[in-house]
């Protein structure tokens, strides 16, 4: 969606066209849901969350200036929701030993990942993701699936970027953990098969 169509259909929102709010809805439903299905780990909640992003842009439609673009402005009222959410039902986080990680093991793991057919790799990077704390499968949903840039992420999360870079690349190394369970099966695989 462009810059001019999001201001006309911010406009129509705000003079009271129904069907414009649920062109909104139409457009992000699932980028808000992936968002809070990938931190709450939970379709139910996910859902609810969901439902409850929608209830404050509308409410909260003109306080957005405009500085950034509308998907990140959501993005960050999702993140927040979520967030929210997490503190109500006081959810402990799982917990990933990255202390003795280093540079090679990481990239022996994305040379690893590079033999494997993409949307393979994409399940299997999703399920490793749903296995992280909330702030970091959210960071590396919007990084990498969604493609969001460092600043667009610093926006949503209400942070400085090369704060965001830190807690991205702390992400990373707790999902190549995870990843390195999955994948030391399959490299001893290759190992005694010659391949």
């Amino acid at each position: 969606m462009t810059t001019n169509e999001e201001i006309i259909l911010i406009d129509a929102i705000k003079n009271g066209t129904t069907n414009a709010y649920a062109k909104l809805i139409d457009c992000y439903k699932d980028l808000v849901y992936t968002l809070a299905f990938r931190m709450l780990k939970n379709r139910e909640e996910a859902e609810e969350v969901a439902q409850d992003t929608f209830i404050k842009i509308f409410k909260s439609l003109d306080k957005f200036k405009g500085d950034s673009k509308l998907s990140t402005w959501i993005y960050r009222v999702a993140y927040n929701t979520c967030l929210d959410n997490i503190k109500k039902n006081k959810k402990h986080q799982n917990d990933v030993a990255i202390d003795e990680y280093t540079f090679n093991q990481l990239d022996t793991i994305d040379n690893a990942l590079d033999n494997i057919i993409k949307e393979e790799k994409r399940i299997l990077i999703k399920k490793c993701i749903a296995k992280l704390p909330e702030d970091s499968s959210a960071l590396l949903t919007l990084f990498y699936f969604e493609e969001l840039s460092l600043d667009e992420i610093s926006k949503i999360v209400n942070g400085e970027a090369n704060t965001v870079k830190v807690k991205l690349f702390r992400a990373r190394k707790k999902l190549a953990v995870i990843l390195e369970q999955y994948l030391q099966p399959q490299n001893r695989l290759n190992y005694e098969t010659g391949r």
